[in-house]
């Protein structure tokens, strides 16, 4: 199995947006103290693991951005290919992009901003659904990650929430009503090695 194709994904730290309970989406903070230290305990666990990567993949955002050049730094591989692309931005949360989360709620209801994040299919005025996430985040990899890990190259992605969400719903078969409930910690690496079809052959989450 350790010959197996590998596949990594690490939700970006603790944002100051996150700590601050505002919808940020598309917007740009940076992380927390606490999100570096989360950034570098992934690098650290990885590491602990003796995991190494050939090329890596981030969005277009600061916050995974620099997630994975703190990761990269506790490998000591702070040469390594990055491809950065907003295919793999956070979900865009349109008009509720900047608010707080109860000053939302205020605004437009519990069982509204609910449905709003937690639904599928349901967006947010001016901004996407997990389904419009889907849709955009899938094509890119297929198109470009999944033929890297199939190739043979250790592939590390660092991205987001919701972006994740999209890779983990199709690699672990997830349905549309399982995936708007499933959470991904941030700072934890999620470890997949595939076969050669593309279907996994185990994944493994590393927790502190």
């Amino acid at each position: 199995m350790s010959g197996s194709p590998l596949l990594v994904l690490v939700r970006h730290g603790q944002s100051e947006w996150n700590l601050k309970n505002l919808f940020t989406g598309w917007k740009d903070p940076d992380l927390t103290p606490l999100g570096v230290e989360e950034a570098r305990n992934a690098g650290r666990r990885l590491k602990a693991r003796g995991l190494a990567f050939d090329t890596c993949y981030t969005s277009a955002l600061t916050r995974a951005q620099h997630t994975l050049d703190l990761v990269l730094e506790e490998l000591g591989q702070q040469g390594l290919p990055i491809t950065r692309d907003q295919a793999l931005n956070e979900r865009d949360y349109g008009d509720l992009s900047g608010l707080n989360k109860d000053d939302a709620r205020k605004k437009w209801g519990e069982e509204q901003v609910h449905l709003w994040r937690r639904s599928y299919d349901v967006p947010p005025p001016g901004g996407e659904s997990l389904k419009d996430t889907v849709a955009r985040v899938l094509p890119y990899y297929c198109q470009h990650i999944l033929p890297a890990v199939l190739r043979g190259e250790r592939v590390l992605v660092a991205a987001h929430g919701n972006s994740l969400r999209a890779l983990v719903m199709v690699l672990d078969n997830l349905t549309s009503e399982t995936i708007p409930t499933m959470e991904l910690a941030t700072g934890v690496p999620l470890v997949y090695r595939l076969n050669a079809d593309s279907t996994v052959v185990s994944k493994d989450v590393l927790t502190a």
